[in-house]
C-alpha cells in the first residue's frame, strides 16, 4: 500500500469536485450543512478551493440550542462563505409530538432510534429546500470509515448529491483538513453525532484509528473488535446500495 500523500489527494478531490459540477450542474452552488465538525468543515474547504467561495453556501441547522454553534461560525468566517441559519427545533418538536401522539393511542413508545434519527432527516430536508431555492447541489459529508460501519442516518446525513470524502478514512480526511489550512481545533475535534451526548467512538465501541487500519490493511489485532467491525459492515451495506426493486421482464 502506497503512502498517503495529503496534498496530492487533496488536489485530486478538488479536481473531482470541479469535474462533477461541470457534468452535473455547471454554475450551480455547493450547499453544505455546517455542523462544526471536521467532515463538514473539510468538505466546505474543498468546495471553496474547487469552486470559489461565492459558489459555496453553508447551512447551520441547530435543533433548538446548539452548544457548539460557535464552531460552525468559526468555519464559516474562516472560509468567508455565505450562510443561512435554519433552526429545526420547532419542526422537530411538532413532528415528534404528532408521532408520539399517534403511537401512544396504541400504547407504543417512540424508539430511541426514532429520536436519534429524526433530526438528521429533518436537516437533509432543510438542505434540499435551501438548495432548490439557490441553484444548488447538496454535499454529502460522510467519510469512508463512517460508511463502512453504517454510522450514518439513511436519508439523513447519508444522503446528498456528491460525496467528496466517501472514499477516504477518518485519518486521511484529517490529513487533508490540515493540508487545507483549516483551524486545527475543527480538524481534530472529537467526532460526535451531537444527538446522544456520546462520541462516535463511544457509540461504536472501537476507535477510528483501529477501524481505518483495518479498512486499509485488513489487519485488526483484537479479534473481538474485528468481529464487531465485520458485523456492522455486513449489516449496514444496504445503506450504500440503490433501493432494490423488482425487475419486470416484459418479453
Amino acid at each position: 500500500m502506497k503512502e498517503f500523500n495529503p496534498k496530492e489527494v487533496k488536489d485530486q478531490v478538488v479536481q473531482w469536485i470541479r469535474d462533477w459540477f461541470e457534468q452535473n450542474g455547471p454554475g450551480c452552488n455547493a450547499v453544505i450543512g455546517i455542523s462544526g465538525g471536521k467532515d463538514s468543515s473539510i468538505v466546505a474547504g474543498l468546495c471553496v478551493e474547487a469552486l470559489g467561495k461565492d459558489r459555496v453556501i453553508g447551512i447551520t441547522m441547530p435543533n433548538g440550542v446548539q452548544k457548539d454553534i460557535s464552531d460552525s461560525m468559526k468555519l464559516i468566517n474562516h472560509l468567508g462563505i455565505r450562510y443561512f441559519n435554519v433552526n429545526i427545533g420547532e419542526t422537530y418538536k411538532a413532528l415528534m409530538g404528532e408521532v408520539e401522539k399517534e403511537l401512544g393511542i396504541q400504547n407504543i413508545e417512540v424508539s430511541n432510534q426514532t429520536v436519534i434519527n429524526m433530526p438528521p432527516r429533518l436537516r437533509m430536508t432543510t438542505l434540499y429546500a435551501v438548495s432548490q431555492s439557490l441553484n444548488g447541489r447538496v454535499a454529502n459529508t460522510c467519510n469512508l470509515s463512517e460508511d463502512w460501519v453504517g454510522y450514518s442516518t439513511r436519508y439523513g446525513d447519508a444522503a446528498g448529491d456528491f460525496s467528496p470524502l466517501g472514499g477516504l478514512t477518518v485519518q486521511e480526511v484529517k490529513a487533508i483538513g490540515k493540508e487545507l489550512g483549516l483551524p486545527i481545533d475543527l480538524v481534530e475535534k472529537t467526532p460526535s453525532d451531537g444527538l446522544c451526548g456520546k462520541s462516535d467512538e463511544d457509540n461504536l465501541g472501537f476507535t477510528y484509528a483501529v477501524l481505518d487500519k483495518y479498512i486499509r490493511t485488513g489487519v485488526c489485532e483484537d479479534p473481538v473488535i474485528k468481529a464487531k467491525i465485520d458485523d456492522k459492515h455486513v449489516k449496514n451495506l444496504f445503506k450504500l446500495k440503490p433501493i432494490p426493486h423488482f425487475e419486470y421482464n416484459a418479453e
